[in-house]
């Protein structure tokens, strides 16, 4: 008895969209009806506030910005003229601008094509791109993309040692909105250095992806080309934008495709009616999981090794989305949900170990692909293929968190195609719109990173202080006299660790003492 309820739960929830082969199961999440009827008033406001968004109303007051990255694959639905033109015009530059370089109409100096793309972002203008490229360029691209996204020294060296040879033939994307933030403009510049070092004339192989009139626009003013972003896309939900379609298309991806599945996403998740609306379901869950309060994470498991990267690109769209301190009245919330994954069958062997016996502070987000390969599949078994395994695991894996009172919810696509990828992203895009709306936050400002920062910012600025104490000192100072002199003696914490990496990357900056222990050290410059 208690499995055919289970299996009516399953055939009374279950979702599914015909055009797109989606299937979203939520019928592994204990909510009830009693909490229906709690949740029903909410996500009648939440309807109505989104409906209200991809009207135009302001949704990031911090800015006095409109968000509107559900216009981007249905430019008929934007409040003007103006904000169409500003989604039809970047997409036919990217498309004619892609077409050529493909074709080698466009080409570097020195080579017959282009072979490589290196692409320079960081967040949303990283992490979307990243995710599309695992998912959808396929064994042998038209184009290879690399990608900088981190200012980390090692790892941008590591990149350009292993193009050295093909940098003459290879194209450079820099996305910044801004043109401000430091780890892309640090990456344009380690970048734009080995060009020049290699004698290459950097802007001829470089594209920006930017605000009319930003930073980066002005720099770019020489560049092969460049290509408007929209003032009213945040980096997270920026991928079906200049931003993710520019390095898509380079690889010959159907971006156009992308932007279809999303839109026949959207037109889905529109109803305003919970059990007929996907992302509502999506969201309902989450409320119910967390009790409102994010308190269990989301671990996501695609079953497909080209699905890896969703889990990264999910934890910047929630994370970023929803971990807010203040609440739209002003309280003190600490709102979000902590998301994390890897992949099946991969973590069948790595942490469903505690998913399945541990702590219960999670839910599972199964990402189940119905196509195993194209082509025929051997039999490593009679009648028994390793798709076949694949189908095992994920259904063994959800029945035994089940049995072990773990909640989760399965969705279940054809294969994966552009369509099914731009719908994924849309999906989880109004998922994300209708629980912050559910919580009461404002899921579109992220003042969190501002302050970070902010505080990077400043001890940037305090390492120029000790260098100008350092240089105007006889003798070697101490860390406490050091902070004083440099006008914050309740930094000294942050002026060790400054002079601490100077000192490790031979910077002029020499250390003499106990290392063990800090107090003991004089600062000095060699």
């Amino acid at each position: 008895m208690v499995y055919q309820a289970l299996w009516q739960r399953y055939l009374d929830w279950l979702y599914y969209h015909p055009g797109l082969g989606f299937y979203v199961d939520v019928s592994r999440v204990r909510f009830d009806d009693p909490f229906l009827e709690t949740i029903k008033p909410k996500f009648e406001k939440a309807f109505k506030d989104t409906e209200e968004l991809e009207k135009g109303a302001i949704a990031n007051p911090d800015e006095g910005r409109m968000v509107g990255h559900y216009w981007l694959r249905a430019p008929e639905l934007a409040p003007n003229d103006d904000v169409r033109k500003e989604i039809t015009e970047p997409l036919k530059a990217i498309e004619a601008f892609a077409a050529k370089v493909l074709d080698g109409t466009i080409k570097p100096p020195t080579a017959d094509k282009f072979t490589d793309v290196i692409s320079i972002g960081i967040g949303g203008s990283a992490l979307g791109p990243q995710f599309v490229s695992e998912a959808l360029a396929g064994d042998f691209p038209p184009m290879a993309i690399h990608f900088i996204d981190n200012t980390d020294p090692a790892g941008i060296d590591s990149l350009l040692t292993r193009l050295k040879d093909r940098l003459k033939s290879t194209l450079v994307i820099v996305t910044s909105k801004s043109g401000g933030t430091p780890e892309t403009r640090n990456g344009m510049l380690e970048v734009r250095h080995a060009y020049e070092q290699s004698g290459l004339d950097f802007p001829k192989y470089a594209v920006a992806v930017t605000m009319p009139g930003s930073k980066m626009d002005q720099v770019a003013h020489d560049w092969l080309a460049r290509f408007a972003m929209q003032d009213w896309v945040g980096g997270r939900t920026s991928e079906l934008s200049p931003v993710g379609l520019l390095p898509a298309a380079l690889q010959g991806i159907d971006i156009q495709a992308m932007l279809a599945g999303a839109k026949e996403m959207d037109v889905a998740t529109r109803v305003q009616d919970i059990k007929t609306n996907p992302s509502a379901l999506l969201a309902l869950s989450w409320y119910y999981v967390g009790n409102g309060k994010g308190e269990k994470d989301m671990v996501v498991l695609p079953y497909k090794d080209s699905l890896s990267l969703l889990s990264r690109y999910l934890q910047q769209l929630v994370m970023e989305s929803l971990g807010k301190e203040k609440d739209l009245d002003g309280n003190i919330v600490h709102q979000g949900i902590a998301v994390y994954g890897n992949k099946g069958s991969t973590d069948q062997h790595a942490y469903v170990q505690q998913l399945r016996d541990g702590v219960p502070n999670f839910f599972v987000t199964f990402i189940e692909v119905l196509e195993d390969r194209q082509g025929p599949s051997i039999d490593l078994e009679p009648g028994v293929t390793s798709g076949d395994y694949l189908s095992g695991f994920i259904q063994g894996t959800r029945q035994a968190l089940y049995e072990n009172n773990r909640d989760s919810i399965t969705i279940t696509i054809p294969q994966v195609n552009p369509r099914t990828v731009g719908a994924l992203i849309a999906l989880y895009e109004r998922a994300v719109t209708y629980y912050g709306f559910l919580v009461n936050i404002n899921a579109y400002h992220q003042p969190g990173v501002e302050a970070g920062k902010k505080a990077a910012a400043s001890i940037l600025e305090l390492q120029q202080g000790v260098v100008n104490v350092l240089k105007d000192a006889g003798t070697g100072l101490d860390l406490t006299t050091l902070a004083e002199k440099a006008g914050h003696p309740e930094s000294v914490e942050a002026v060790y660790k400054i002079v601490r990496h100077l000192a490790a990357n031979n910077r002029g900056v020499v250390l003499t003492g106990d290392f063990g222990k800090p107090a003991s050290l004089k600062v000095s410059l060699g």
